[in-house]
């Protein structure tokens, strides 16, 4: 099915600028965002699509070459992956259109740079982290800038020599036949210079493997599948060329007392039969750390749930809570004495024909016997 257009999905035009792109995408963000349309498809859908049409137009890159190929831009790429939670997203969409459009004679273009790939980090945090947002530092296993020879690749005190085959374009054409081809200059692999003394530490490459050490925050209210974008902290290009993107993405772990719903908190609390006849309170521990009061009114059954108004999760990018929601179960006491048996056998005979004690079960005997009534006949 053909995606639509990123500019008709953010409601801006082709010249909109960066500050149009953002205002729209918030405004639409705000409107589609799934914490204000629970259990909407359509809606998420919307949103998903939003967020993937911002992240291509916002990067001046990305977006001319949008605008140049369409969608076709950003397909057949992505990569694998990597151990230890991050991995490399294949470097761009050039590539493609350079085998496309590049070598059957399009325009004369510069040498080429090589950006460097994106990387992926995952993170796993606690629901309490979820909520009140955390700063923490990570170590990334990247290639950065080679310091002897400051990312020139070249040996210290020299310096990349102009390629002598292409002349330092990059490219070079020959003639077939009534058309001209245009190709990658194969001395210097489209860089347009060429490295006679290599730099000993890297090879030439003006990149070596190394551990990065980054600080990174994550925000109050994060949801299970966040994405959060780290600008050119992914790997470092050849020779000089932009770094990629690190991208943290962030799941949540399961909590022991706790399950979330959006910005809602669900809890199942065990109360004593005798709370649940009687009534009372029960005191229930809250997602923020602290402790919530709920009043059991008399006759509490099983599965009855209550309501504490702003006890939930922290809502993204918003000082507002969820609710919490406390569903109580009534616990059967086991291991009676003989004293606590005696009390609850003359409970039981004190009200063993008043109806009122326990409507459902008489309700359940009573449609028992219409049941058998009606299979005798």
């Amino acid at each position: 099915m053909a995606k639509d257009d990123y500019y008709d999905i953010l409601g801006v035009g082709k010249d909109a600028d960066n500050g149009e792109l953002k205002k729209s995408y918030r405004k639409l963000a705000m409107q589609y965002h799934p914490d204000r349309n629970p259990d909407d498809s359509e809606a998420e859908r919307k949103f998903k699509e939003l967020n993937e049409a911002y992240d291509v137009l916002k990067d001046d890159q990305k977006r001319a070459a949008y605008d140049r190929f369409g969608h076709a831009a950003f397909e057949n790429g992505g990569g694998g992956q990597g151990a230890g939670g991050f991995g490399g997203f294949s470097g761009g969409f050039g590539d493609i259109f350079e085998e496309m459009f590049g070598e059957a004679g399009g325009g004369r273009r510069g040498p080429s740079v090589s950006q460097g790939s994106d990387l992926r980090f995952n993170m796993e945090i606690s629901l309490e982290d979820a909520f009140k947002g955390k700063k923490t530092d990570i170590r990334v296993p990247t290639s950065v800038p080679c310091d002897p020879c400051k990312g020139s690749g070249a040996a210290e005190g020299k310096a990349p020599a102009t390629c002598g085959t292409c002349h330092g374009a990059g490219r070079v054409r020959a003639q077939s036949g009534f058309f001209t081809v245009e190709r990658t200059c194969p001395s210097c692999g489209g860089q347009g210079q060429v490295i006679k003394d290599p730099c000993r530490t890297c090879g030439g490459a003006g990149r070596v493997q190394k551990e990065k050490n980054l600080s990174v925050t994550i925000p109050e209210g994060v949801e299970d599948g966040t994405r959060i974008r780290l600008s050119g902290e992914g790997e470092a290009g050849l020779r000089g060329g932009p770094a990629g993107d690190l991208y943290i993405f962030i799941s949540i772990k399961s909590h022991r007392l706790f399950q979330r719903d959006s910005a809602n908190i669900h809890c199942r609390v065990p109360i004593p039969m005798t709370t649940a006849a009687l009534g009372g309170m029960v005191e229930v521990p809250t997602v923020d750390g602290k402790r919530a009061r709920v009043t059991i009114p008399e006759g509490t059954t099983t599965g009855h749930q209550f309501r504490l108004k702003d006890k939930g999760m922290t809502i993204l990018r918003s000082r507002a809570r969820g609710d919490m929601f406390v569903q109580v179960f009534v616990e059967t006491p086991q291991k009676l004495t003989k004293k606590q048996k005696d009390i609850l056998a003359e409970f039981d005979k004190a009200g063993k024909n008043d109806k009122t004690h326990n409507p459902e079960s008489h309700g359940f005997i009573s449609k028992v016997k219409e049941f058998w009534d009606d299979l005798t006949e």
